[in-house]
């Protein structure tokens, strides 16, 4: 289905189908559902939540008359579907719009079994950046409630309780943006809107922060002997060493945006597939709708596709950087053709590299599994992309499968082995009775394809061929353990260099490296992280604490400095950990070693001190009167339970000081607790 749907005041359930829409703008307006249209009321009173539902993003259920005089916006979404991702950048635009006026409440109605589990869910609001709650709709008793019959859905509910209206598929922004202000106008006039904020209690505000975050893609390269991470949450291309897995170089600065330029300063928005050419990576900027360039050799970054906005047509062409593009979610580089996974519109496109011009490849632009003619053939998400010079094989993801392409323009799709928009399961065979679960990507080596079984938690091996598919990595738990039974979590992107595996182990924060031979898996782990540190910011990015302010006796005292990790983690010591004090007013710094750290000797009133073995001691002089102590916390620690996932925590804590005679006190004590 490819069409926006408006219904006014819905009073009756629905016929309920399951589809994904990917709607283009219409140009229909979202209108009042009561008698008189200028009211912008409701009618018919919105179902309440029911009980025992799991909630996120709060600290506990929510009821809709909980948020009584604001605009309601529910969005029914599961985590999978390309269409609900696009919906997600029109949200947040609208909650900062009506910041004080609407709440956005997401009902996450799962297609795939993986994705009914709240941890999941969790992860894909940590994923996509959600800051609204979000309630687990496992069974879809909201969703049959609302009589939904399609992903994305959002319904309006007015501040009275009442539904104002439905509206399906993507594009949203301006038709809700129009209906929200009309709504809120009609009921401030009444003085029935309710401006005070929700008190919410966010699932990134109790996540740490893994050194990489959500990592997507990778591509190894066995003749430069470099691995490429899609850090695609930092918004960053992280380059390491294959030999020693030290990190060579970043491109990007870390901040969400389309910018070209320097490594340091170049922006993406959260990049995903890769293919090399030399000392030039292309990138799929998969947020931004856009490929990038990114140039090792000059060190720079340039856009050499996409507009950055997302193309609401499938049948575009024409040159590469006028032309836009859909979600590009991976690409592959052969004989000068760069070949392009948009997942957005369910198809493969081609970029002549040297001509500079794009278009569609193989796919009517449809969602489905249909197998035949490039322009009557129908696609569904793909997501990964490989070749074995002979044909191109991709995942497609939202119809569980693993399909081919031919090379040749005038060639045909093919269906290797898989199921259907909604056959999907893990069962190892041949050809439409094996079943996979959401895959994501595919590698090809030696004849054999290597496909990462998302949503299975696996890593499966497919004979084209033979079009047989098999377990080869994983149990199918979700989990972060090495060995011959290993498990993973959501994997994402594969890469082969020789005869290792690498794999973007997207939910864990990590790369994995198996053993083609041994299926022995090891997380790998990075050296020289502090290039991984973003640059110091004017604006401090990181957790900012007040202490409780402390007085000491005047004169020589002491400064101590200690991290508290919560049982079952440890401190990291081969990263890059950081402590950098500052001193005002009544406090300065004495030039005496401390004991646990190697403070450097005063520069002014700031001391830095690489790899701190807590506690610190730092001697300080306190004079009479009023001071401040500012300590910057960059603390790298890990899991013992999952030996190899480790987090990243920057903090910064500030102490007011007073220097009174008779305060007893000599020492001043700083103590920062994470998680």
């Amino acid at each position: 289905m490819r069409h926006k749907r408006l219904v006014l005041a819905v009073a009756a359930v629905l016929i309920a189908g399951l589809f994904c829409l990917s709607a283009r703008p219409t140009g229909i307006q979202l209108r009042s559902a009561s008698s008189d249209m200028s009211d912008y009321a409701g009618t018919v009173n919105a179902p309440e939540f029911p009980a025992g539902l799991q909630w996120l993003n709060t600290d506990g259920p929510l009821h809709l008359r909980d948020v009584r005089g604001k605009v309601v916006l529910l969005d029914f979404w599961t985590f999978c579907c390309i269409n609900c991702m696009h919906v997600i950048p029109d949200l947040k635009r609208l909650e900062k719009k009506y910041a004080g006026e609407l709440a956005v409440i997401g009902v996450h109605s799962a297609k795939f079994t993986s994705e009914k589990d709240t941890e999941n869910i969790r992860q894909a609001i940590l994923r996509y950046e959600v800051a609204h709650p979000v309630v687990n709709d496992r069974d879809m008793r909201v969703w049959r409630e609302y009589g939904v019959n399609a992903w994305p859905t959002l319904v309006l509910i007015d501040p009275a309780g009442k539904i104002v209206g439905v509206l399906s598929g993507e594009g949203i922004y301006e038709p809700l943006d129009e209906a929200i202000s009309q709504v809120i106008k009609a009921f401030d006039a009444k003085g029935l809107i309710d401006r005070k904020p929700l008190s919410l209690r966010l699932e990134r505000d109790r996540a740490p922060e893994g050194v990489l975050s959500f990592p997507g893609k990778v591509l190894a390269d066995a003749a430069s002997g470099r691995l490429f991470i899609a850090d695609s949450n930092h918004n960053r291309i992280v380059a390491v060493s294959l030999a020693d897995s030290s990190v060579l170089d970043v491109a990007g600065s870390g901040e969400i945006g389309l910018t070209d330029g320097a490594f340091a300063e170049a922006a993406f928005n959260h990049p995903q597939g890769m293919a090399l050419d030399g000392q030039r990576l292309y990138v799929a900027d998969t947020e931004n709708h856009a490929i990038r360039l990114v140039d090792f050799a000059t060190r720079r970054v340039t856009t050499v596709a996409g507009t950055g906005q997302q193309a609401r047509q499938s049948d575009v062409s024409g040159p590469a950087t006028q032309t836009p593009l859909n979600s590009p979610w991976d690409l592959l580089l052969h004989n000068g053709a760069l070949y392009v996974a948009m997942a957005g519109s369910h198809q493969l496109w081609r970029m002549d590299v040297k001509a500079g011009r794009i278009e569609r490849f193989a796919g009517s632009g449809r969602e489905a599994r249909t197998d035949g003619p490039f322009e009557l053939a129908a696609l569904a998400q793909p997501s990964g992309i490989a070749t074995d010079g002979r044909k191109l094989y991709f995942a497609d993801s939202e119809d569980s499968s693993i399909r081919s392409a031919d090379l040749d323009p005038r060639g045909r799709v093919e269906t290797i082995v898989g199921g259907d928009l909604f056959e999907f399961g893990d069962r190892d065979g041949h050809g439409l009775e094996a079943r996979l679960q959401h895959p994501l990507g595919v590698a090809c080596h030696d004849g054999v394809l290597y496909a990462a079984d998302t949503y299975n938690n696996k890593i499966k091996r497919v004979w084209p061929g033979e079009r047989r598919a098999e377990s080869f990595l994983g149990t199918g738990g979700a989990g972060l353990a090495d060995g011959e039974t290993a498990t993973f979590d959501e994997p994402g992107g594969l890469s082969v260099a020789g005869d290792k595996l690498y794999v973007a182990d997207t939910n864990n924060h990590v790369i994995r490296v198996a053993d083609l031979k041994t299926r022995r898996v090891e997380t790998l782990q990075l050296k020289d992280m502090e290039r991984l540190q973003a640059p110091r910011k004017s604006a401090f990015a990181g957790k900012v604490v007040a202490l409780a302010p402390q007085s000491v006796e005047p004169g020589d005292a002491t400064l101590t400095l200690t991290v508290e990790l919560a049982p079952g983690f440890r401190l990291n010591a081969q990263a890059p950990n950081q402590l950098t004090l500052a001193a005002e007013g009544s406090v300065s710094f004495r030039t005496a070693g401390g004991g646990g750290g190697k403070p450097a000797a005063p520069e002014g009133n700031e001391q830095n001190i690489s790899n701190p073995h807590y506690p610190v001691t730092v001697p300080i002089r306190v004079g009479e009167g009023d001071g401040a102590i500012r300590a910057d916390f960059v603390v790298y620690y890990c899991d013992e339970g999952k030996k190899n996932l480790c987090y990243f925590k920057e903090a910064r804590l500030s102490l007011a000081v007073a220097g009174r005679k008779g305060a007893g006190e000599h020492t001043l004590r700083i103590s920062y607790g994470q998680p």
